[in-house]
């Protein structure tokens, strides 16, 4: 064997060496795509070369495909930064499902797990490095968990003590690499906190260099003063904030993002740091517990069956229940109300409160029948639904806004379980396919950048997001033309199509529209646990 065939066989011995440890300039080659940056700057064509993880080359002149180890031919594609999800509720799925194809098929290679209500991985530096996943993942402190571990679900203020027990615990999540604070504040028992605990808590994170982001307490009718609040806590614990799924929730308040963006705009002049994202649909996902008064909720489901067989006491949940319904959730249709899953009669998951409602010789708009029957329902565990309570001219207000960025607000799901929202499989995949390529609201290129360099910087991630020599190779390739969310509120499990290659840390997890396997995810440590260079 001559030394040229003897380099041969080595070279693909060990392919997944480096490509200079064979004799090449590059690992991977992308080569005749159109290169949208991530920063907003109008798209050019270039080949981009990939060594280890990092981007070594972006070529407007083009490179010699024989320098590269493999070659992805992307002529009549776009390749872009991989993108950044700036909230999704995986922070404990993601150890069972690694994976995480629902995101990855959306071009999807960062997770951050803004917690909001949900449980927090603890110790969160031994579950973290626990992890090998296709993602990038980011963890947050939790204020719900937080409050839970020293206050249960207590619907009253915190003792002194009990407030230094969760800054104490807020600070060891930050030095064990959270990002910053999370609240979930419309959930029981956040909404139990005064603005003046989450403050506190917000000051903590501060400390330690990081972001406080909310699911604010109100999106319906007390929407404004849910972003008053947040520009509150922002100012008092001088802390960069951030608003998850930025809406206007209700009929009554359709049309009021106009003054929501106006009040983020103004706080910002005044020297504030504050952003928003959002996700490209009309309609909502979260439990029952939403369609009650919350101080009918304290103690849990003993405490409620308890109080709703007390006539006085269920005629004032009753009562509470109306104005909530018909502001914030509900209207006086209960078809808006879709089950996602319905433990105690799992035959309507998919189906309608006003389908329930119907098979029990009710009308769909008799508002009583519905709360009779969602009060019968949460008596027997509750549910999980899709409420329809949002106006497509407030989500493209939103979305066109410049301090605005992307969000899913998705689950991890095996395919075909359960009855997700559709945002879970479509939601990146809907804003070039709908909001760019079809309604034109939005460019290419600003969607793009919403999508990648704005979260990456705002989430101190300065290596990633951008398609640049030195930056790390998260990149996606797909065909504007083709890339489609293809999961309905009817049909939720089916795969967002037109990713066909995807690339985390310079390791492609797809390649030709197939799913590699490989695990190359990292875990984006909080700016308290970064090692100091």
């Amino acid at each position: 064997m001559n030394r040229t065939a003897l380099a041969l066989c080595i070279c693909a011995q060990f392919a997944a060496l480096p490509a200079a440890a064979c004799g090449q300039t590059y690992d991977v080659l992308i080569i005749g795509g159109e290169v949208v940056d991530g920063t907003g700057e109008k798209r050019f064509r270039a080949d981009v070369g990939i060594s280890g993880d990092r981007i070594v080359a972006v070529a407007r002149e083009g490179i010699d495909p024989s320098e590269a180890n493999q070659v992805i031919e992307a002529t009549g594609r776009v390749v872009t930064p991989g993108f950044i999800d700036n909230h999704a509720h995986v922070q404990i799925s993601i150890a069972g499902y690694p994976l995480s194809e629902n995101f990855l098929r959306q071009g999807i290679t960062t997770l951050s797990s803004s917690l909001h209500s949900g449980g927090q991985p603890w110790p969160l530096e031994r579950f973290a490095s626990s992890l090998e996943m296709a993602p990038n993942m980011i963890f947050w402190a939790g204020h719900t968990w937080t409050r839970q571990q020293v206050m249960g679900n207590e619907n009253r203020e915190p003792t002194p003590d009990e407030l230094e027990e969760m800054r104490e615990l807020v600070r060891e999540s930050m030095r064990q690499g959270a990002m910053g604070l999370s609240t979930g504040l419309l959930y029981v028992p956040a909404n139990y906190a005064e603005t003046e605990e989450v403050i506190e808590l917000a000051k903590v994170a501060r400390e330690f260099g990081g972001i406080y982001v909310s699911h604010m307490r109100n999106e319906g009718a007390g929407l404004l003063e849910s972003v008053a609040e947040v520009i509150r806590i922002a100012n008092e614990a001088d802390i960069p904030a951030q608003i998850n799924h930025h809406k206007a929730a209700g009929a009554g308040q359709w049309g009021w993002s106009e003054h929501t963006l106006a009040m983020i705009d103004s706080a910002n002049a005044d020297g504030l740091n504050i952003v928003h994202d959002l996700y490209p649909y009309t309609a909502g996902s979260t439990g029952s517990s939403v369609l009650f008064p919350q101080w009918a909720l304290a103690g849990g489901t003993e405490a409620f069956q308890e109080r709703v067989e007390d006539p006085e006491t269920r005629a004032r949940i009753e009562d509470e229940m109306r104005t909530i319904w018909r502001t914030d959730w509900g209207g006086d249709d209960l078809a808006r109300v879709q089950f996602r899953v319905l433990p105690s009669n799992p035959s309507y998951n998919g189906k309608t409160l006003a389908d329930y409602a119907a098979d029990r010789g009710f009308d769909r708009m008799d508002i009583e029948a519905g709360i009779d029957l969602a009060i019968e329902l949460h008596k027997g565990g509750g549910f999980s639904a899709i409420y329809h309570i949002m106006d497509e001219a407030d989500v493209i207000r939103i979305m066109q806004h410049p301090l605005a960025m992307i969000e899913t607000d998705g689950d991890n799901v095996g395919f075909g379980e359960g009855f997700p929202h559709p945002r879970s499989y479509g939601a990146f995949a809907r804003v070039l396919a709908r909001y760019v390529r079809e309604l034109e609201v939005i460019s290419l290129e600003e969607a793009v950048k919403k999508m990648t360099s704005m979260p990456a910087l705002w989430l101190g991630q300065d290596e990633r997001g951008v398609i640049a020599p030195g930056m790390l190779a998260d990149i996606a390739v797909f065909d504007p033309e083709v890339i489609q969310d293809m999961a309905s509120y009817t049909e939720p499990h089916q795969y967002s199509v037109g990713i066909e290659h995807l690339l985390v840390n310079g390791i492609p997890v797809i390649t030709n529209g197939a799913l590699t396997g490989d695990r190359p995810g990292r875990w984006l440590k909080g700016p308290a646990a970064k090692p100091i260079s």
